[in-house]
């Protein structure tokens, strides 16, 4: 009979296998090892891989430089019949350069992106948005606003037409309207104040004059007909 508390040499000596939680474990640590070498091989690669940069090389001198993208430019038309050249920035449009180099304030801007027509003005006989239209987009171009329409002390006629038919209220749009009504008169155009109403719909009285502003347009077009 065997004794129990006798064991075999085999027995002692005889590796435990290891448990699914140990088997784990071990798996974990190989997964993170791993992941430590092959993120800091990469970091290691990507700094290696950056070439250094060298102080610029200076410019021969007379070696011809590109011009700026951008810069002040001489930009020469008539403005009311009168000669005028003003260095403006390629990107001033031409509302800022008669506003702000040019002081010709007459012309407002309202909404700034060509919606509302306080800022028409005449290039070439025709109207045009002012905030629309680059300043050296006008080059050789004649340009007329509400300051050159009359005459020394005689109003153009669709001026006193907007004051005999009251065709204003805050009068913040009024010199849009009356560049625009001025422009309209050398366009096509139907007799009835729809088809007025029509072409000058690109122009916005936020005070709604546009009764009187129809009125006083089409005085003047019975006038001119006379």
């Amino acid at each position: 009979m065997t004794d129990p508390k006798n064991t075999s040499p085999d027995a002692s000596t005889r590796p435990e296998t290891p448990t699914s939680e140990s088997a784990e474990g071990a798996t974990r640590r190989e997964f993170i090892a791993t992941a430590t070498v092959t993120v800091g091989g990469a970091l290691l690669l990507d700094g290696c891989s950056h070439t250094p940069t060298t102080p610029d090389t200076p410019t021969p001198p007379g070696t011809p430089s590109s011009p700026p993208a951008t810069g002040d430019v001489d930009v020469s038309f008539t403005l009311n019949g009168q000669p005028r050249t003003v260095k403006v920035d390629t990107r001033t449009s031409l509302l800022d350069a008669l506003r702000e180099r040019l002081d010709m304030t007459g012309t407002k801007k309202g909404c700034d992106h060509g919606q509302c027509g306080a800022c028409t003005v005449l290039v070439n006989g025709r109207r045009e948005l002012s905030c629309l239209s680059l300043a050296v987009m006008n080059q050789g171009a004649e340009v007329r606003t509400i300051e050159g329409l009359a005459q020394g002390d005689k109003l153009h006629p669709m001026q006193e037409s907007f004051i005999t038919c009251d065709a204003l209220q805050c009068g913040y749009c009024t010199p849009g309207q009356i560049m625009s009504a001025v422009g309209l008169m050398s366009e096509p155009c139907g007799p009835a104040d729809d088809d007025v109403r029509e072409a000058m719909s690109g122009n916005i009285c936020r005070c709604s004059a546009y009764p009187n502003i129809i009125a006083a347009i089409q005085q003047v077009r019975q006038n001119t007909k006379q």
